[in-house]
């Protein structure tokens, strides 16, 4: 890579980190081709970005961003996952570290706060951001569900009763 190639990966690298809620760093070495891509797959399938980078270029992209504390983390060959959604690179990342014993979580950062492999697996237990969204709409449109058909209720029951009646008077007739 060129100088200026690789100030414009930093450079870009850096912007994209900043307006990251978390990152995840994993060491990755072992993997097959088949294995990498299917993490990969799955991490931009849920609004992740997941890069295998140099440790020196990503070490210089995270110093002015939150994340500045993680820098220690990057020795050997690893990995990155990051996101907005605070939980998505730490469920996808800790589900693949149980199918696969070569990928393993070293830390992160959330928030600009360095985390280590225990809070990494507590948020993967959480819901998503758009879990989280659908349970809200859940519960803010189930009172007003709940009130229609509270107002439609008395006006079906006369029409079950009107059509009882009409019922047994033709069955009288």
């Amino acid at each position: 890579m060129k100088r200026s190639e690789k100030k414009d990966f930093v450079a870009k690298l850096k912007d994209e980190i900043s307006k990251s809620s978390s990152i995840i760093v994993a060491e990755y070495s072992g993997l097959t081709v088949k294995e990498s891509e299917n993490l990969r797959n799955e991490m931009r399938a849920n609004g992740t970005n997941f890069k295998v980078t140099k440790n020196r270029l990503t070490k210089l992209a995270i110093q002015e961003t939150h994340f500045k504390e993680i820098s220690d983390l990057f020795k050997g060959p690893t990995a990155i996952a990051y996101s907005t959604d605070p939980v998505a690179p730490a469920r996808i990342a800790v589900t693949f570290e149980k199918k696969f014993e070569k990928f393993n979580i070293i830390g992160g950062g959330y928030n600009g706060e360095k985390i280590d492999k225990e809070k990494i697996d507590f948020l993967a237990k959480l819901p998503s951001l758009d879990e989280l969204r659908g349970k809200l709409v859940g519960l803010i449109s189930a009172p007003a569900q709940k009130i229609a058909s509270i107002a439609i209720e008395p006006g079906s029951q006369i029409a079950r009763l009107l059509s009882s009646k009409s019922s047994n008077s033709q069955e009288s007739n």
